[in-house]
């Protein structure tokens, strides 16, 4: 089961660079990527439904389907506030601040488990410390003379990462009653509605076959990590999961230094170090 996070964070590090490659060109708008992918995302998974649907009755009790709007609504908002900081900053300048998406994972988990339920959410040291030490690592990996820039879209991906920390941890409580592939159906047919009605997106104005493609591409990868996340919330826990997934950043730096020829800096190796130690910690130990 261990397997499903760390494919999960390999798809996420191609997710992230193809999405940054398709929103800097000019001929695609932030909220015509955000409805596309989403599109894409509803395509790969309908025809899964017939061999992975699932949902039990408690799915449909008031409280839950509330929740599932909610989930439904943070993500639409997540979405738009991190695309359009990808649209117009590099993602290298971001990475800090989408990094802090573990970390909020993590604190929540920990707050949500005095809240609402122990059992629900796990009150793990053995695991929760080894996850803030990778996760602060990270971030602290990627700040450059002792400071961050926050400009308007650091703090958008700020707010975005904080969204879908709130919104994963979220979906704990209800995905019991889905399976991974029905939960992740429903929460993108919910995106994609919504952000329809709401930004009211010219589809495919003006785009070639090359940019479809990589939209589709980037909701292939999406897809693989969103699965993966769940699958792994549901066998080895919400902090064993996003710890695993932190390994992500790392295929990034091997993807860059192979095939882009950039040039890792110590911070990233150190890093790196320290995740792959944490996880090995936390997953064998």
């Amino acid at each position: 089961m261990v397997l499903f996070p760390i494919l999960g964070a390999l798809s996420k590090a191609i997710a992230e660079i193809t999405e940054r490659f398709v929103l800097m060109k000019e001929i695609i708008k932030t909220k015509q990527y955000q409805a596309l992918q989403f599109l894409g995302i509803t395509i790969l998974l309908a025809p899964l439904l017939f061999f992975f649907w699932k949902l039990d009755p408690e799915a449909l009790l008031w409280k839950n389907l509330l929740i599932l709007l909610l989930i439904g609504i943070i993500s639409i908002a997540a979405n738009w506030f991190t695309f359009t900081s990808m649209k117009w900053q590099k993602l290298s300048k971001l990475e800090p601040a989408k990094m802090t998406e573990p970390l909020f994972v993590v604190v929540f988990v920990l707050i949500f488990s005095y809240i609402i339920s122990p059992t629900i959410y796990e009150r793990n040291l053995h695991s929760l410390i080894p996850a803030i030490i990778a996760a602060l690592a990270l971030i602290f990996s990627h700040v450059k003379k002792h400071h961050l820039e926050f400009n308007k879209y650091f703090i958008f991906a700020l707010i975005g990462s904080f969204l879908y920390a709130l919104e994963l941890v979220f979906a704990k409580l209800i995905l019991d009653f889905y399976s991974p592939v029905t939960m992740y159906f429903a929460r993108s047919i919910l995106v994609l509605i919504g952000t329809i009605i709401v930004f009211r997106p010219n589809l495919f104005e003006n785009l070639d076959k090359a940019t479809k493609l990589q939209i589709f591409l980037a909701a292939f990868m999406w897809v693989v990590y969103r699965l993966a996340i769940y699958y792994g919330y549901t066998s080895i826990g919400i902090v064993e999961t996003t710890l695993i997934l932190l390994l992500a950043p790392i295929f990034v730096y091997i993807i860059a230094w192979k095939f882009l020829k950039e040039k890792l800096t110590w911070k990233n190796i150190v890093a790196s170090i320290v995740i792959v130690g944490c996880v090995v910690y936390a997953t064998f130990i």
